[in-house]
């Protein structure tokens, strides 16, 4: 795999998305900034309906400092691979395709389209920034939402007590095409999520990055401390950081210990009705991904 590092010493001073209205504490406000830091100016960005596409162009406050422009909900891929055709015809080769879509418009709504992508090997970089339900219209539960986290559609009622069911594995799925580069980040690990975008820049091919980016609003979490859980779950176990390409996965970090679920969830408003047993589950299903992921993936 491409070992590529990106650092403070190549990093450009110029901003590419600022000024926007996202919420105060937004994980997806920085997946996208520090992406764009990393890919530079001669990137071409396309975003579905969504937090970023609400808060990122409203006019005349347009926040990107790059191309960018708005795709259907469920289109985001089939437009990267449109704009990439285009960039190809006018003999561009210095530049990157780049489209951030929401857990929704990607493992719900946008997978048809995403799917066809890696397919073709479409060269383009699609970011998928996971505030793990449909933030943008008032948190409903997505095919990301995790078991038992309350929303809006599965509140913590009586007769529902939360999502009944479990957060989709998009990196397996997207692996399972055999897409040129897949990986997982958080934005709590951001210098490793940047080395990603900029090995999924060097790719050659289609590259899929799945990155954590909690939702202050929506979890019910003080805004400053969006970045401590977003670390706190990759620590915990309940979130991991990996990637695949040429038909391996391979671990980023292997925590000799796991830091408490029971921490993690509690510090959570959605997950404040979970009960003893729920929380014991969450801990079996953690064990048993990472008994599955030690004993037939490599380290980094």
């Amino acid at each position: 795999m491409n070992n590529a590092v990106f650092s403070s010493r190549n990093m450009t001073e110029q901003e590419f998305f600022f000024g926007h209205k996202a919420c105060a504490g937004c994980g997806g406000a920085l997946a996208v900034r520090l992406a764009l830091k990393v890919l530079g100016e001669r990137t071409f960005a396309a975003l579905p309906a969504g937090c970023m596409s609400a808060v990122g162009f409203i006019y005349p406050q347009m926040a990107f400092g790059i191309n960018a422009i708005i795709s259907t909900f469920a289109g985001t891929a089939s437009m990267l691979a449109g704009m990439a055709a285009a960039a190809r015809a006018q003999g561009l080769e210095d530049v990157h395709i780049v489209g951030f879509a929401g857990d929704g418009g990607t493992a719900d709504i946008g997978i048809q389209a995403l799917s066809g992508a890696i397919d073709r090997g479409e060269r383009i970089i699609y970011i998928c920034y996971d505030n793990e339900a449909y933030m943008n219209t008032g948190t409903q539960k997505s095919g990301l939402t995790p078991l038992g986290a309350r929303t809006t559609t599965t509140p913590d009622g009586s007769v529902v007590g939360g999502s009944t069911t479990k957060k989709k594995n998009m990196f397996d799925i997207v692996a399972a095409h055999g897409i040129d580069y897949a990986a997982t980040a958080s934005i709590g690990y951001y210098q490793d999520y940047m080395n990603k975008v900029l090995r999924a820049s060097q790719c050659g091919g289609t590259a899929y990055i799945h990155v954590m980016a909690p939702c202050p609003t929506g979890w019910g979490i003080p805004t400053e401390h969006a970045l401590t859980i977003a670390r706190e779950s990759v620590d915990c176990g309940l979130w991991y950081l990996a990637e695949y390409s040429q038909g391996k996965y391979r671990l980023n970090q292997r925590p000799e210990t796991f830091t408490p679920v029971e921490d993690y969830l509690r510090k959570q408003g959605r997950f404040k009705h979970l009960q003893s047993d729920d929380i014991a589950q969450a801990v079996r299903d953690r064990d048993a991904r990472w008994q599955y992921m030690l004993t037939q993936w490599s380290d980094a």
